[in-house]
């Protein structure tokens, strides 16, 4: 009877082990679940962030000598803007004129921005030497409508026209503003219309649409505004 009682514990025993082994690979295995869960956290949050940063990559892809030539001239042409827009403050007597001047700041600051990163995207420097942009040269015949101003772009203002400005308040500040600021968005739209027609890069043609659509409605805008001052 003893060795019928014995018999019976022994496999119970081994069992209890397995089930203990198995208990305790079942813990081992969620734990390295749960760690290749993380990781697969991890790799997917590398992921997003890779994905974001390409993303954000500024207009890559295909571009031609007219997109680069559209950044290089826009960006300071966007920088006179700004300048023109700030002396509005302490200066402009007009709160239409005042409130125009904003805009164009929050429109046009993050516009130089993305045109510098799509310039390094490309490998191509901000400013254009005057050997590889012959229309630079002061009103040369080879780009018409770009003789305006002190730095041969069309619509900007030279050192004179500015310290005019910079002079000028209330009412004959109003009015010379928008004057010059119509001349200036005229040249802007002038630019993008020459980028829409031969750039290639997608995202640059889309930022000319939006000056086109945008500037041509502060045009209208800025008139209406001279009509009654």
């Amino acid at each position: 009877m003893t060795n019928f009682q014995h018999a019976p514990r022994r496999p119970r025993g081994r069992r209890l082990a397995v089930v203990g082994i198995v208990a305790t690979g079942g813990l081992l295995l969620a734990a390295c679940g749960g760690n290749d869960d993380m990781k697969g956290m991890d790799h997917g949050s590398k992921d997003s962030s890779v994905s974001a940063k390409a993303t954000a990559t500024p207009a890559s892809g295909d571009f031609n000598d007219a997109d680069v030539s559209f950044a290089q001239m826009m960006i300071p042409h966007h920088q006179q803007a700004l300048e023109m827009a700030k002396l509005a403050d302490g200066r402009a007597g007009d709160g239409q004129i005042t409130s125009l001047a904003g805009k164009i700041e929050k429109a046009q600051d993050p516009e130089i921005a993305t045109m510098k990163s799509w310039l390094k995207d490309w490998g191509k420097p901000v400013s254009p030497s005057s050997d590889s942009m012959p229309g630079m040269d002061h009103g040369s015949d080879s780009m018409p409508g770009m003789d305006h101003g002190s730095d041969g772009m069309a619509g900007m203002m030279s050192q004179k026209d500015m310290d005019r400005l910079k002079a000028a308040k209330g009412a004959e500040f109003d009015r010379a503003f928008a004057q010059m600021m119509i001349d200036h968005h005229k040249g802007a739209i002038t630019m993008a219309e020459d980028e829409q027609k031969s750039g290639r890069n997608a995202k640059a043609k889309k930022l000319a649409g939006d000056v086109i659509k945008n500037q041509s409605a502060e045009v209208t805008t800025l008139r209406k505004i001279l009509d009654r001052l």
